[in-house]
C-alpha cells in the first residue's frame, strides 16, 4: 500500500447529532424574513449567511440547540474569519439589549446577557485557537463589556466571565507553549547515515529485543496514537475544506501555518510503515526475518483487536513496501493466512469497504463500552482526510439560491464531532517508557537504503551489478517532526 504523504499534502496544498432545530424557544427566519432558513423535517437544511448568524444568537426566550452552536461555529470560518463573525454577533447582541433597555425589562435584559455569556463560554472550550487573534479578543471583550453594564457588583454574570476568561488564557497559554516546544524542537526530516555495510551491526538492537510480545507492542503503539491524535482539534481538519475552496474568498486565520498537527500525525503513519520494514530487511537470516514479519503480521492483528486501525494500516503498508515485498523466499516461509484476513480488512476496492464495516462495528462497540479499553477507535486517519475532503469536493458550499448548503456542514460537523471523540479516549494501557523510547527513536532508512538491505537479503541475479555501499542511505529518527532526538543507524 502506498504511503500517505503524498495524497495527504495534495489535500492540505501550500456531540453532533445534525439536528438543527432549536431545544428552548423558537427563533424568526433572519433579517430578510422567514425563508432566509429552510427547515426540512425539522432539520435545518439551508440559510443565508445572516440568517444563520442571527440563528447562532440566543434571545430572551430562545438558546440555539448545541450541535447547532458547534456546527455553524466549526464551518463558518469557511466563508467568515472567526473575529469578523464574533464582531456580527457582538452587533446583534447590541441591537437586542437597546430593544429590552427602551421597554426597561431588567430581568429579561440580565436572563438574556447570561445567555450571551453561555454562548460565549461553548465558544471559546470548543474552539479557543479562534481568539488567538488579537481581533477576536478585542471584539470578546467588548461583548462582555456590554453584557455585564446591567450586572451588579460582583454579579453572576460577571463571575460566569472572569471564569470564562482565565479558562481561555489557560488553554491558549497551553496550547501556544507546546507550538513553541514543537518549532524548537522541529528537525530536519533526514540526515545522512554511514554507509550501509552488507550485514549490519551484530550487536545493533531490534523491535523482538526490545518487546517480543505482540499484544504489548500493540498497546504501546495505541498509546502513542492517542498521545498525538489528541493534538488534533476540529478547527484544523476544518482546514482540510478551507484550504482547497476556491470559491469563497475567506479562508481561516493562519491555516499556512496550522496544519502541523495533521502533518505531524500523518508523518507519524508513514514513520511507523518505514520502521516495519527497516526492521524487515536489517535482519541478516532468513528465518529471523520470517519470524520477523510474523511478529509484526500479529502485531497488526493485536492492533485491529483493540481497534487501533491506523497503526493496523501502517504496519500493513510497511509489509508491501517494495523491499520487503520482493523477499520471496523469506515470504515463502511465513505462515501468511492471518496476514491474508488482514489485508482482506484493509482491501481498497470499493471505497475500502471492509474496514468501514470494520470501523463500524468498533464505533458501535465504543457507543455501547462500559471501559476505556472498550471504547478505542483510532480510524485510519488519511483515509478519514480523504473522506472530508471529497465530501466537500462533491457538495457544493452555495445552492442556487445563494443559500449555504448547510446540509452538507451537518454531516462534516457530524464526522468530525465523532473522530473528536474517539481522540478523548484515556488510554487504558500502562506505559512502557522503553518499548515507547524505541519505536520513537530507532533508526529508519529511506527506502533506498531499505532497497540495499533488501538486495543483501536477496541478492538480484548474477548478471546484473549492484553496488551495495554507494550512494549511502539516509536515516532518519521516527519521529523527527515532534522533536524526538535522532541516532544514527
Amino acid at each position: 500500500m502506498p504511503q500517505t504523504s503524498v495524497v495527504f499534502s495534495s489535500i492540505l496544498g501550500p456531540s453532533c447529532s445534525g439536528q438543527g432545530q432549536p431545544s428552548m424557544g423558537e427563533r424568526g427566519g433572519g433579517a430578510s424574513g422567514s425563508g432566509d432558513l429552510i427547515f426540512q423535517d425539522g432539520r435545518l437544511i439551508s440559510g443565508s449567511l445572516e440568517a444563520l448568524m442571527e440563528h447562532l444568537v440566543p434571545t430572551v426566550d430562545y438558546y440555539p440547540d448545541r450541535t447547532y452552536i458547534f456546527t455553524f461555529l466549526l464551518s463558518s470560518r469557511v466563508f467568515i474569519p472567526p473575529h469578523d463573525l464574533l464582531a456580527r454577533v457582538g452587533q446583534i447582541c447590541l441591537e437586542q439589549r437597546q430593544q429590552l433597555e427602551a421597554v426597561s425589562e431588567k430581568a429579561k435584559l440580565k436572563s438574556f446577557s447570561a445567555k450571551i455569556v453561555q454562548l460565549l463560554k461553548e465558544w471559546t472550550e470548543a474552539f479557543p485557537y479562534d481568539f488567538q487573534d488579537e481581533k477576536a479578543m478585542v471584539e470578546l471583550k467588548a461583548i462582555t463589556h456590554r453584557v455585564t453594564q446591567c450586572d451588579e457588583e460582583n454579579g453572576t454574570v460577571k463571575k460566569a466571565i472572569a471564569q470564562m476568561t482565565q479558562s481561555l488564557l489557560l488553554s491558549l497559554a497551553a496550547r501556544s507553549q507546546l507550538q513553541e516546544l514543537r518549532e524548537k524542537l522541529r528537525s530536519p526530516a533526514m540526515d545522512k547515515g554511514p554507509i550501509l555495510k552488507a550485514k549490519p551491526p551484530a550487536a545493533q538492537k531490534d523491535i523482538l529485543g526490545v518487546c517480543c510480545d505482540p499484544l504489548v507492542l500493540a498497546q504501546q503503539l495505541t498509546h502513542i496514537e492517542l498521545e498525538r491524535v489528541s493534538s488534533i482539534h476540529p478547527e484544523d481538519l476544518m482546514q482540510i475544506v478551507s484550504h482547497m475552496d476556491s470559491r469563497d474568498k475567506h479562508r481561516c486565520r493562519g491555516d499556512l501555518t496550522k496544519t502541523y498537527s495533521l502533518e505531524a500525525y500523518d508523518n507519524w503513519f508513514n514513520c511507523l510503515s518505514m520502521l516495519v520494514a527497516t526492521e524487515v530487511c536489517r535482519v541478516v537470516k532468513k528465518k529471523h526475518r520470517t519470524r520477523m514479519l510474523e511478529f509484526f503480521i500479529d502485531v497488526a492483528r493485536e492492533c485491529f483487536n483493540i481497534g487501533n486501525f491506523n497503526s493496523m494500516m501502517a504496519i500493513i503498508s510497511g509489509m508491501n513496501l517494495s523491499p520487503v515485498a520482493r523477499l520471496k523466499k523469506t515470504w515463502s516461509k511465513v505462515k501468511t493466512a492471518k496476514f491474508d484476513v488482514l489485508e482482506h480488512h484493509m482491501d481498497p476496492s470499493s471505497n475500502f469497504c471492509n474496514y468501514r464495516t470494520a470501523l463500524q462495528g468498533a464505533t458501535q462497540r465504543s457507543q455501547m463500552a462500559n471501559s476505556s479499553r472498550e471504547k478505542i477507535v483510532i480510524p485510519v486517519f488519511n483515509l478519514f482526510v480523504k473522506d472530508i475532503y471529497f465530501l466537500h469536493k462533491i457538495h457544493t458550499n452555495h445552492l442556487p439560491n445563494g443559500h449555504i448548503n448547510f446540509k452538507k456542514f451537518w454531516e462534516i460537523s457530524r464526522q468530525i464531532h465523532e473522530f473528536m471523540t474517539w481522540t478523548q479516549v484515556e488510554c487504558p494501557f500502562e506505559k512502557d517508557k522503553k518499548i515507547q523510547s524505541y519505536l520513537l527513536t530507532a533508526p529508519i532508512y529511506s527506502e533506498e537504503g531499505e532497497g540495499c538491505l533488501s538486495m543483501a537479503a536477496r541478492p538480484p541475479p548474477h548478471n546484473v551489478h549492484i553496488t551495495l555501499t554507494a550512494p549511502p542511505p539516509h536515516v532518519h529518527s521516527l519521529c523527527s517532526s515532534w522533536g524526538h532526538p535522532q541516532r544514527q543507524a
